[in-house]
């Protein structure tokens, strides 16, 4: 299959925007007590380093969808491309409940067990092998209706008992699971495979000669589509807009969306942004757009990899702060760092970050050169 450097773009951007969120949850010294989109104690900056970030999950599960369509369109058999989808999607889930969750929490009892955006992609791929034979544009019409109906599901006074399970599948939600376990799922797989649905039936647009002009068209769609809706304010989002204490503020208050679950108008401007940043690339070269694609080739490897050094780097400055490893504190909801201090500051938390990604460039290159380079290696498709 032909790569689209538009996709392999998108995907790199997000991934470097991504590492951002992880090394600001892990490091930054108001981490574990302060919301950075709480408008009551945030600061534009905070706000803007963890609202840059919301682009990430909703592009690479879109571009999951979009992926998919390409592969069918370039497939011999569907049936092969179905049982392939079927056990990738197997397989992500595994990585989810072991590799992914002892990257965040490094706790080897695994007391909590989050869902996150490799669970839903990996749910996702299940799902979506089921629907390869209907007509692509009745799948993206199907995720379409999801996104934007599922929200009523939070008007009807369900009872308990169906919260804490059928519930967990389009709202996030907690359960314990005995004394020293816990269940969260962050990322509830239905609202989740509604982009993925609507990403497959995007797909025919990544093979259009015309697609730089339909990335600018419909990137603009979108983004007026959320302008018109949130200025409305009725439906579309949870949290409403205000009139803030300043006009700053007040701008804060108005792109302050929902991602847990996605709202519809999360969707929309995030997407919205993301088509237009393919559109800028698409056609394009320059340094940037060729550094972005060697992250945006080997996704799923960065992800496992950077997950990793981001925690260690932690607990690099942990130790460095004088800290002892008596001092560290591992369990539900606990990184490793210690109950109070062990944080750094916002500007360091950019440079931090700005390391990390650097140090994942040769990584990335190597590896992407490697499945370039052996093909023949099925095991590779999984990674």
């Amino acid at each position: 299959m032909k790569r689209v450097q538009s996709i392999d773009f998108a995907r790199g951007l997000v991934m470097v925007i991504m590492a951002l969120d992880h090394v600001r949850d892990l490091m930054h010294t108001d981490a574990f007590t302060q919301d950075p989109t709480d408008l009551n104690t945030t600061t534009p900056i905070l706000f803007f380093t963890r609202w840059i970030t919301h682009l990430c999950a909703p592009t690479f599960v879109f571009l999951s969808g979009v992926s998919v369509f390409m592969s069918m369109e370039s497939s011999n058999s569907l049936d092969e491309l179905r049982r392939f989808l079927f056990k990738r999607g197997l397989w992500l889930l595994f990585l989810e409940v072991t590799v992914v969750n002892f990257g965040i929490w490094f706790d080897i009892h695994f007391q909590t067990i989050m869902f996150q955006v490799i669970g839903a992609i990996g749910f996702g791929f299940i799902i979506l092998s089921l629907l390869l034979k209907v007509t692509t544009k009745y799948v993206g019409k199907i995720g379409f209706l999801i996104l934007i109906l599922y929200p009523l599901l939070a008007f009807i006074p369900f009872s308990d008992s169906i919260k804490n399970s059928a519930g967990i599948l389009f709202f996030p939600g907690l359960i314990p699971i005995g004394p020293s376990f816990t269940f969260f799922m962050s990322y509830p797989p239905i609202p989740w495979l509604a982009i993925m649905l609507l990403g497959f039936g995007f797909g025919r647009l990544f093979l259009d000669k015309n697609n730089k002009a339909l990335f600018l068209k419909y990137g603009l769609i979108f983004l007026v589509i959320f302008v018109i809706l949130r200025v409305i304010d009725i439906y579309g989002d949870p949290a409403h807009w205000s009139l803030q204490k300043s006009p700053v503020y007040t701008l804060l208050s108005f792109f302050n969306v929902s991602k847990y679950p996605p709202s519809p108008l999360y969707v929309f401007v995030t997407l919205g942004i993301i088509f237009l940043k393919m559109w800028w690339a698409e056609g394009r070269n320059n340094k940037v757009i060729d550094i972005m694609k060697v992250y945006g080739k080997v996704p799923l490897f960065y992800y496992l990899i950077h997950w990793y050094i981001v925690h260690l780097t932690m607990f690099a400055i942990v130790f460095a702060k004088g800290y002892k490893t008596s001092d560290l504190i591992f369990g539900p909801f606990k990184f490793g760092r210690p109950e109070t201090g062990g944080g750094v500051s916002l500007p360091y938390i950019y440079l931090i970050w700005l390391a990390i990604v650097v140090f994942m460039y040769p990584l990335c290159k190597w590896y992407g050169a490697y499945k370039e380079a052996n093909k023949s290696k099925t095991w590779l498709m999984y990674l």
